[in-house]
């Protein structure tokens, strides 16, 4: 959706960041800061079309992730910008009848803990579990200080960083004394059906249940036909509520994606007839219109019964 703003390297810039030494352009977490209108006009596109949730514009708002920008420092205040951003939209929109709710958005890193980045050294890591887990800490605490209502762990390639984040929600959680929701959520990297780390569906479920979640489930890499065996496999496993929001199917040549957004609802409605779900929603790719179909076509079904 920000790439259709064709924004350019002045567009992720303001006075602060003027002379700044890194180039930021593709930095889109940053334009919370410095373009919010782009951002808010996403968000309420987004809940016009009939989204109950809207993510924070967070997946890289870590001091890990932002590394790469010489923005470290910058972490925490693009997580209370981001989160403010979206509740403001989210309280726009919502009404008695249609509350909105904002998911901070807790993204995976640029650095596992689980694999080395070296082919030279197995046992090297990039990064360590505590590292990980004070660069969440600084996350959380933007999210909730923004007025986010939800915490959304997503698209969890190695479940070590995962556990890293959970832990650190925890430890800031019970520091503020909140009981934010928090919904975890996966995704499958390839055919063979497991997480990069290793996991299949059933294995990723068992060692994260420690954690009292609101949900589980898998996002992005795959379409939702290829994701439906594993959703399946946590409808069967899991006394949590059960997401899935899958990519519109698979990237083309250029990195684009054709689904259209009545193929992607059509393809979803499977996952309804069996009762698979209690939150859907799509990841790349999709558009407020694939929204809006997949919106129209949820009003007919009723979620899928869980534990909680």
């Amino acid at each position: 959706m920000i790439q259709r703003y064709k924004l350019t390297e002045d567009d992720f810039r303001n006075d602060e960041l003027a002379n700044h030494s890194h180039p930021l352009q593709g930095n889109n977490d940053l334009l919370s800061i410095t373009r919010p209108d782009v951002i808010k006009e996403i968000h309420l596109d987004y809940l016009r079309a009939g989204a109950d949730l809207i993510e924070t514009n967070t997946f890289n708002s870590t001091l890990i992730s932002q590394a790469d920008y010489a923005l470290e420092d910058w972490a925490y205040r693009l997580n209370v910008a981001s989160a403010r951003i979206a509740r403001e939209a989210a309280d726009e929109i919502s009404t008695p009848d249609s509350p909105r709710f904002v998911v901070g958005s807790i993204g995976p890193t640029n650095k596992t803990a689980s694999l080395s980045p070296d082919v030279n050294r197995p046992g090297f890591r990039a990064i360590s579990f505590d590292e990980l887990v004070a660069a969440y800490a600084e996350q959380t605490n933007g999210l909730i200080d923004g007025g986010a209502d939800i915490l959304m762990v997503e698209t969890i390639f190695d479940t070590l960083n995962a556990k890293a984040a959970l832990f650190a929600i925890q430890v800031v959680q019970e520091e503020k004394g909140t009981e934010l929701p928090i919904m975890i959520s996966g995704t499958i990297t390839d055919a063979s059906g497991r997480t990069l780390s290793g996991q299949t569906a059933r294995a990723f479920l068992v060692s994260v249940s420690h954690i009292p979640m609101f949900s589980i489930g898998f996002n992005c890499a795959l379409g939702a036909d290829q994701l439906l065996p594993h959703i399946d496999v946590l409808d069967t496993h899991s006394p949590y509520g059960v997401s899935a929001h899958p990519n519109a199917g698979l990237p083309n040549a250029m990195g684009g994606y054709d689904q259209s957004p009545d193929q992607f609802a059509d393809l979803l409605k499977e996952y309804f007839d069996r009762n698979l779900l209690n939150i859907v929603g799509g990841c790349c790719g999709t558009t407020p219109d694939h929204i809006q179909a997949l919106a129209d076509m949820a009003t007919k079904y009723q979620p899928r019964n869980s534990a909680n």
